[in-house]
């Protein structure tokens, strides 16, 4: 709608929010009245019609098998847009057309915006299987017709209450119609059974609708008089109703159709299953990150153990005993590193750049007086849990191995972290690159890192081969020093 309106009218961007605001509320008009709506805009120079939009009633059948909007029509061939846009009044005059052997009655409201009429609503009620209307549908059409005065008028829709069409009750969800008293004069079947899962154990129909809601609430003191105000639909507002076993959704619609308050709309919508499932999940989400939380106060409650033994260790004199311990530690630690992550997150899914960071700062604290420093480049992205802990290990041993065997003694260096992710294509997964490369001596002359190396080799080659299913390599850096190569899949990011 904003490129057909940009494009083809000269209308202000405040114009044109107002359009959307339109758009926004206008399924209620259709449902109303059982019938199509188009929003025809004249063009810049005046000699043509643009439709920019365009909805379809859930309560009837459509009018227009095909899409309109985009669809240029010159003026003068349709002399029902031309008469609500000359004179700013809804018309109703004319025989039905007969589109594709169906008749259909077109009436023309006029859109007003601060008192210019900015474009006009194509209102087309297929009259195929018209019938005797039932009350229902009477009122219906009744108030379609306030809600149409109103648009005609300005008044309709609300500013400042655009809602979320995907979110707000619908009128086959439930409807009430009330006086300007706020007394019930209709209600629809469904809007009475809510009322009775809310406890009502009569009609609703002449009772004052504000009362009784506030009596059927389990609420008490102020929230009584604005749940009263808002039940009698005295201004646009939403609510959410909690009885004992269900929870009931409402939004009224004041009606206003010639300035003066003649009654409202309730719709109302029972989302007690809906509002169910969604405390069932908060339950689930809190559970979970209660549980990594818990994990990772167990994990470093590990490494403090492991450290102290460490400690005591160290003071008998058996440093390869102690430098066991210390990598056990570093290893739990990485591990809890993405617990605690997981802990602060609503979903199994973390932002793994933060993580490697943290594994880089505290392999880094091997080299204390600085000479060996530790950067990354790249981003690694969002990953799931089940990739993020053992990658975090991975990257643990891997910068582990390169401080203790790449530097000598007083020698300085660097090492770079670099990350490189691709999305998937054609049915195959997306990869992420890991390379980790120094600028330390290099490999030992006939090294092969498949036939040999340290504990810690071996855990990466099992990490990365085994439980994530990617491929590893060591070889000798293009600079001098070494690089280390992890390729695994992931699957894309969806965040």
């Amino acid at each position: 709608m904003n490129d057909l309106v940009r494009q083809h009218t000269r209308l202000s961007e405040r114009d044109l929010e107002w359009l959307h605001l339109l758009v926004s509320e206008w399924q209620l008009l259709a449902d109303l009245s059982f019938a199509d709506l188009v929003l025809w805009l004249p063009t810049s120079d005046g000699s043509r019609y643009v439709s920019v939009a365009q909805m379809r009633p859930n309560t009837g059948p459509t009018s227009y098998q095909d899409d309109m909007v985009g669809h240029l029509v010159p003026r003068g061939r349709r002399p029902l847009l031309d008469a609500a846009l000359d004179e700013g009044r809804i018309v109703r005059e004319g025989d039905p057309e007969w589109r594709e052997e169906v008749p259909v009655r077109v009436e023309s409201i006029p859109v007003r915006r601060e008192g210019r009429v900015l474009g006009v609503i194509a209102r087309n009620t297929n009259l195929l299987t018209v019938r005797t209307p039932s009350r229902l549908e009477l009122t219906y059409l009744q108030s379609a017709s306030d809600l149409a005065q109103m648009i005609a008028g300005g008044t309709f829709p609300f500013p400042g209450q655009q809602v979320g069409m995907d979110r707000a009750p619908r009128v086959g969800d439930g409807f009430i119609r009330l006086d300007a008293d706020g007394v019930v004069q209709y209600a629809s079947p469904n809007a009475l059974s809510a009322y009775h899962r809310l406890g009502l154990a009569t009609d609703l129909v002449g009772l004052p609708l504000g009362p009784t809601t506030a009596r059927l609430a389990p609420t008490r003191g102020p929230v009584d008089e604005s749940l009263v105000k808002l039940a009698s639909g005295w201004a646009p507002r939403e609510t959410e109703i909690e009885g004992d076993d269900c929870v009931v959704q409402l939004r009224a619609i004041p009606l206003k159709p010639k300035g003066e308050h003649i009654g409202s709309l309730i719709l109302l919508r029972d989302v007690t299953e809906l509002r169910r499932r969604e405390r069932e999940l908060i339950t689930k989400d809190a559970t979970i990150r209660e549980i990594h939380h818990r994990v990772k106060n167990n994990l470093q409650t590990v490494a403090a153990l492991l450290r102290l033994q460490s400690r005591r260790i160290g003071a008998s004199g058996d440093e390869r005993a102690r430098a066991a311990l210390d990598e056990a530690v570093r290893r739990v630690g990485s591990i809890a590193i993405v617990h605690e992550t997981l802990s602060q997150n609503l979903d199994e899914r973390v932002e793994f750049d933060d993580i490697a960071d943290r594994v880089i700062a505290m392999v880094g604290e091997l080299s204390p007086d600085g000479r060996v420093t530790g950067h990354r480049l790249g981003k690694f992205g969002v990953l799931d849990a089940e990739t993020a802990t053992p990658l975090s290990m991975v990257l643990t041993e891997v910068l582990q191995n390169a401080l203790e065997h790449a530097f000598g003694p007083g020698e300085r260096g660097r090492i770079e972290v670099s990350a490189t992710r691709t999305q998937p294509r054609r049915g195959e997964p997306g990869r992420l690159l890991v390379t980790v490369t120094d600028n330390g001596r290099g490999l030992p002359e006939g090294f092969d890192p498949r036939a040999g190396g340290s504990l810690g080799l071996q855990i990466v080659r099992t990490l990365v081969e085994g439980e994530l299913g990617g491929g590893f390599d060591m070889v000798p850096a293009p600079e001098g020093g070494t690089r280390v190569v992890i390729d695994l899949p992931v699957e894309a990011a969806k965040r």
